[in-house]
């Protein structure tokens, strides 16, 4: 399979490692605007070759967009220009709707699959990429009906050697979804870490952090180059995402201002329910991931 990855940082990079390692890639085109990081993802093996994205995209059977997502704007539209009718192009990033919309009447729609595996760290650049980063997480992809058959099987058959399980939703309801799940607690991650940020006798406090607040801030360090486009792409739900985290954080604090120590306790209690739902415990989530898992592809 001729693979050609758009983006080597992160998602781009990890893919490349994986698809390689697997077999499922015979040949690794890398294309990256920044010369540094193609040198680099070249060094390191990530791609067998860097190439234009005119080149790159040139017969090959595979092309993965792996960049911001406003960067994508641009360069799909492209990507679809140039690729042969046989070419698959599938894309990796956090929000779907916009992309989706820009080419929802481009002639080669069909060849063209919307995907976002859920998986990542606040690292970037090529030597971010790790083996297996996406093992036993979900990749979602959108809008499939509009995508041709033979595409969207290539991509969920990519999703599988990559170690994730597929679920299927319309690129509105990806966004939505992710804005809860993704986005909200990115923002909230560079809300904490400007709010410590502020205080006058930072110094002391950031020598006091301890494991919870550096696990807690630990988004905080992601790339702006890639957050800020997602924030402005999905802005509705993410407002929306904001607003219902500020209220929580609003009825937490005016029970602390309002000496409310049994409604404190009883938010904490709840709270701490979180951990069930993860582990699969809570009935009504077991009945949604009953309904969502009769869309995998296994």
């Amino acid at each position: 399979m001729k693979t050609t990855v758009i983006g080597l940082g992160l998602i781009g990079g990890s893919i490349a490692r994986d698809l390689r390692k697997s077999g499922f890639a015979t040949e690794l085109i890398g294309v990256d605007s920044s010369e540094e990081n193609a040198a680099k993802a070249l060094e390191i093996g990530l791609v067998d070759r860097i190439e234009t994205l005119e080149a790159g995209v040139k017969d090959t059977d595979l092309v993965i967009i792996a960049i911001p997502v406003n960067k994508e704007l641009e360069v799909l539209p492209q990507v679809l220009d140039l690729i042969g009718s046989g070419t698959t192009v599938a894309d990796m990033g956090s929000t779907k709707k916009v992309i989706v919309d820009l080419v929802a009447n481009h002639k080669r729609r069909k060849n063209f699959v919307p995907g976002h595996p859920m998986s990542g760290t606040e690292d970037s650049g090529p030597t971010a990429a790790l083996e297996g980063l996406f093992k036993g997480k979900i990749a979602i992809l959108c809008d499939q009906e509009n995508s041709g058959p033979q595409h969207v099987a290539l991509i969920e058959k990519m999703f599988q050697v990559l170690g994730m399980d597929i679920a299927y939703m319309t690129s509105d309801e990806q966004d939505h979804s992710t804005a809860f799940v993704s986005h909200l607690p990115h923002a909230a991650a560079y809300a904490l870490a400007n709010a410590v940020q502020a205080k006058e006798d930072r110094k002391i406090i950031f020598d006091l952090a301890s494991g919870g607040f550096r696990s807690t801030v630990r988004l905080a360090k992601s790339s702006a180059t890639m957050w800020h486009p997602i924030f402005q792409q999905n802005r509705e739900y993410v407002v929306e995402s904001l607003n219902v985290y500020i209220k929580h954080l609003i009825e937490f604090r005016d029970c602390m201002k309002n000496e409310e120590d049994d409604k404190m306790l009883d938010l904490i209690n709840n709270a701490n329910k979180i951990r069930g739902i993860l582990e699969g415990k809570n009935p009504h989530f077991l009945k949604n991931e009953e309904k969502v898992t009769k869309l995998y592809t296994k």
